[in-house]
């Protein structure tokens, strides 16, 4: 899950919140305008509301929180993984270049002995042939 993903399900969990309650307010002014009872029983039973609304938006605060600090802790974890699984990447490979160019070394050596060695035994040939001739 990339970081703009974890943004937006964590901004996405915190307008559900505030949705929440908002609708919870707008459903208590509108039972306030519309009950049928007398404004004492009414402010009473408003006020419970309020206080059941606030105890539940205090609850999916407090998860949304949690959750989030789990979301924030594994995307950590997934990224200090992913930055050691390019580290050992880029050793091995670092490695293996060095390698190759080693072997490709070597290879020019050994070929550069055998260029000399077979120039000189061509060289004391034609002497010899030369000396024959002669």
């Amino acid at each position: 899950m990339s970081n703009m993903d974890n943004q937006n399900t964590v901004g996405n969990t915190s307008s559900f919140a505030k949705g929440l309650f908002i609708g919870g307010l707008i459903g208590a002014a509108a039972a306030l305008l519309f009950a049928p009872k007398p404004g004492r029983d009414l402010r009473s039973e408003l006020s419970d509301k309020m206080t059941i609304v606030s105890d539940k938006t205090k609850d999916v605060a407090s998860v949304v929180s949690s959750k989030a600090t789990d979301l924030a802790k594994t995307v950590s974890t997934k990224t200090a993984d992913v930055a050691k699984t390019v580290a050992e990447s880029k050793d091995n490979i670092v490695s293996s270049v060095a390698k190759a160019s080693a072997d490709v070394a070597d290879e020019a050596t050994k070929a550069d002995q055998e260029i000399m060695d077979a120039t000189a035994k061509a060289a004391k040939d034609s002497q010899k042939q030369l000396n024959a001739t002669s």
